[in-house]
Parts: structure tokens; C-alpha cells; sequence
């Protein structure tokens, strides 16, 4: 029996394969739970306590300690890294200020902001061509550019286009 188990460590061709056997793969009964409680960890809730109470009025009739340790497995994990998004007076800064002020950076970063929200990207466009009017007297354009405002779901600037009127 001994010569089995030191040939299968000399066999594996890397640690994990160890790890395979009767315990593998096997059904939890935490696994009906795991979506459930993968939603609540990405929502930010990471509070294993907290998720245990949560799943028990959804018929999970495991351990806290269960849970314990799927959570912990989440929690020590290598997650991607990801930026912080820029903060809403960065952003209005950005939008308000002439383009080509904007170093490359701040250029690139508006353009993701714009490309992931439709509404900002429709105010960016607003905002500078009001600007535009404003800084070159291009008065003849204001009718036209109140139409186009009236067109898209802005409130702030719906306000501002009635006042203007």
C-alpha cells in the first residue's frame, strides 16, 4: 500500500493533482446558496455572519462555519485590480472646462465616462456646444440648440432650456 501512494506523489505533475479523490467535486449543501451568496459578495456585502442569516429563511440548513469558509476562500482569492471611478466634480470639471485644456489623461478618462454613460456623453455635448455659442456670439444657433436639449432625457438641462425661454 505504501509504494501506491509514494508512486502517485512521484506521478503528479503538479500539486494540485494531489488533490483529487473521493472529497472531490462532491455535492454541498451550501451549493444551492453559492449563486445567492456570490450576488451579495459583488453587491459588496462581505460579512459571512450577515450572509449566513440571510440564506437560513432560504432553507439552507448548513453551518455558519460553511460558510465561513466559501467566503473566506472569495476573500483571499487574488481579485483584478481595478480603478476607482473618477468622482462626479472631477468629472463635471472635465466637462465644463474648454477640451483642449484637458491633459491626455483626464482626455481619456472623460471619453470612458462618455462611452459608459449615454446621458453624460449627451450633456458633454450640450454643455460645449452652449459654450461654443456663448464664446463665439453665435446667438442665431440658440433655437436649434434648445430643440436639441428638449430631445434628450437631461431634466437639469430641461429646466435650464425653460428658463432660458
Amino acid at each position: 500500500m505504501t509504494w501506491r501512494t509514494v508512486k502517485q506523489f512521484a506521478d503528479v505533475a503538479k500539486p494540485e493533482d494531489l488533490f483529487t479523490g473521493q472529497w472531490q467535486n462532491r455535492p454541498s449543501v451550501l451549493d444551492d446558496y453559492k449563486p445567492y451568496l456570490d450576488d451579495r459578495w459583488n453587491e459588496g456585502c462581505t460579512n459571512a455572519w450577515k450572509l449566513w442569516e440571510e440564506i437560513l429563511p432560504l432553507g439552507y440548513k448548513g453551518s455558519y462555519q460553511r460558510v465561513c469558509a466559501y467566503l473566506h476562500d472569495k476573500r483571499t482569492s487574488p481579485r483584478p485590480v481595478t480603478a476607482r471611478p473618477p468622482s462626479p466634480r472631477r468629472v463635471a470639471g472635465w466637462i465644463l472646462r474648454r477640451p483642449d485644456t484637458l491633459t491626455e489623461s483626464e482626455q481619456i478618462q472623460l471619453k470612458s465616462v462618455r462611452t459608459h454613460c449615454p446621458e453624460l456623453d449627451a450633456l458633454t455635448r450640450h454643455v460645449r456646444s452652449f459654450a461654443t455659442m456663448l464664446t463665439e456670439r453665435q446667438g442665431e444657433r440658440l433655437p436649434d440648440w434648445l430643440d436639441a436639449v428638449r430631445q434628450d432625457d437631461l431634466p437639469s438641462l430641461h429646466t435650464l432650456a425653460a428658463g432660458i425661454d
